[in-house]
């Protein structure tokens, strides 16, 4: 019976968790209609820090932070600079030059990219059907970036589509790093964010970003750093740490992209080419493909 309980506690965080990441794309759409990508990441940068010190706070992780060793100092540094630092730089400004039914799942080609990084890197070795599924895999990505003519990127910014499928690159390459780290995900997370914004800070005075936002830009960066950078991956780790297992809900995270596209149809007005569904369900294909393989 507490088992079964758990279970629908499980399935509620991550229906709430997969919800509230279908609207983020949206959300960074319109943010960025207010904001540039810099300043949209110092704003979300600096609330999701806020918001996961005092997550850690709350639950008493506090003396998690206070004894780090200077090897977890360290490894949050790089960890930061990676994320929220770089990966946030690169999608923001690909969000910004591309529509966001194109930005969305050319970056959601990350577990494809986890599986390229993993063979220099973990000296995995790959095999028929992972290639198979990376090739279906990238077709996924040509339909969505050449509207299924396979002639060009036609009235996509070509540099926008290059920064889309790197943020993939850099997320794959911070989840790898992130599997060695053995810290309580939450301190982890907080650490890494607080340096990450560190250097966000940094970059955007250096450049003089840092400047009196708009309300608008104010409420959409709010809400970008709660439910794209914190509160929504506690919401994650608390369905996965309530499932028996955690195949029962992880499956589940294959519905945000294609509720993504219908938040942003309603609410960012993009009129959804079934090129990119046809493109998007490839890159889902490949990606269940490569998991089944494994």
């Amino acid at each position: 019976m507490e088992t079964a309980k758990s279970t629908k506690f499980a399935y509620f965080h991550a229906m709430v968790a997969v919800g509230l990441w279908s609207t983020v794309a949206s959300a960074f759409k319109i943010t960025l209609r207010y904001l540039n990508h810099i300043q949209l990441l110092v704003f979300a940068s600096v609330t999701s820090t806020a918001v996961l010190g005092l997550v850690v706070a709350l639950t008493g992780r506090w003396k998690g932070v206070t004894t780090s060793s200077r090897k977890d100092i360290v490894r949050s540094i790089g960890m930061g600079l990676l994320n929220p630092m770089l990966y946030y730089l690169v999608l923001f400004k690909a969000y910004a030059l591309l529509p966001a039914q194109i930005a969305l799942p050319l970056n959601y080609t990350w577990p494809i990219m986890l599986v390229l990084l993993s063979i220099p890197v973990l000296g995995q070795r790959i095999g028929w059907k992972s290639l198979m599924a990376i090739f279906i895999s990238f077709c996924g990505v040509v339909v969505i970036s050449t509207k299924g003519s396979f002639t060009g990127m036609g009235e996509f910014n070509p540099f926008g589509i290059v920064l889309a499928l790197v943020s993939a690159l850099i997320w794959a390459t911070y989840w790898i790093l992130n599997l060695k780290d053995k810290r309580d995900p939450v301190v982890k997370l907080f650490m890494n964010f607080v340096f990450g914004t560190v250097f966000v800070l940094i970059f955007s005075s250096t450049l003089g970003e840092i400047q009196k936002p708009p309300i608008q830009g104010v409420i959409g960066s709010i809400y970008v750093g709660l439910f794209e950078m914190g509160v929504t991956f506690i919401i994650w780790l608390k369905a996965l740490s309530l499932s028996k297992t955690t195949a029962q809900v992880s499956n589940l995270i294959y519905l945000t992209p294609f509720l993504s596209l219908v938040v942003i149809h309603l609410a960012v007005g993009e009129k959804i080419l079934p090129s990119t569904v046809i493109g998007l369900a490839l890159i889902i294909t490949g990606i269940a493909l490569q998991r089944l393989s494994s």
